[in-house]
């Protein structure tokens, strides 16, 4: 069981996949507040950049599929628009967070947290703009956002240690070749 795990764990496929599948489960529970920014900074700190943005685009797939399949959203220009700024808003966060990545800070903590905040900051920066223009500015209250937070920090703490555990397990032996700066460093 041990040697399939580890054989599917090293293909190129396997975190993208399973990133998308806690995506599309997640958004059974969380439907509308589907940690992105967790999913979006954990597929930029293991994943190239091109994967991770790719990836990113796979949670959102995923996220829409379950929301208008399952969960019955409606099928409405505006449900439509949120749909795609929350698409945008998504990888958007996922690019930003690569990028800090990759300038090699040294502390792997210090990393996650800026790259959870910037992307933090640019997922509901971009959400609020599309408020804007589509209604639902009345949602962003410091305690909305605040629960979304701390829902995406938890889901971020989980999902990096998770990936950590696995791969000083040796479970996860493969490294992108572009890896971040940070995690090429840590490997020498």
């Amino acid at each position: 069981m041990v040697r399939s795990f580890r054989v599917a764990a090293g293909q190129p496929w396997f975190l993208p996949a399973l990133l998308i599948a806690v995506s599309a489960f997640s958004s059974w529970e969380f439907a509308c507040i589907t940690p992105f920014v967790a999913l979006a900074v954990t597929a930029a700190y293991a994943l190239p950049m091109s994967t991770a943005v790719l990836t990113s685009l796979g949670i959102w797939t995923a996220n829409q599929s379950v929301g208008f399949a399952v969960l019955g959203y409606p099928w409405n220009a505006n449900t439509l628009l949120w749909g795609i700024a929350v698409g945008a808003a998504a990888v958007g966060a996922a690019v930003l967070a690569c990028a800090i990545f990759r300038l090699a800070i040294r502390n792997h903590v210090v990393a996650v947290a800026a790259a959870f905040v910037v992307a933090f900051g640019a997922y509901e920066g971009g959400l609020f703009l599309a408020a804007l223009a589509l209604g639902g500015r009345e949602d962003f209250t410091p305690a909305i956002i605040g629960h979304v937070a701390l829902l995406n920090l938890g889901w971020t703490v989980a999902l990096i240690g998770t990936y950590e555990i696995l791969r000083y397990a040796g479970l996860l032996s493969r490294k992108p070749t572009d890896a971040p700066a940070m995690l090429v460093a840590s490997t020498r």
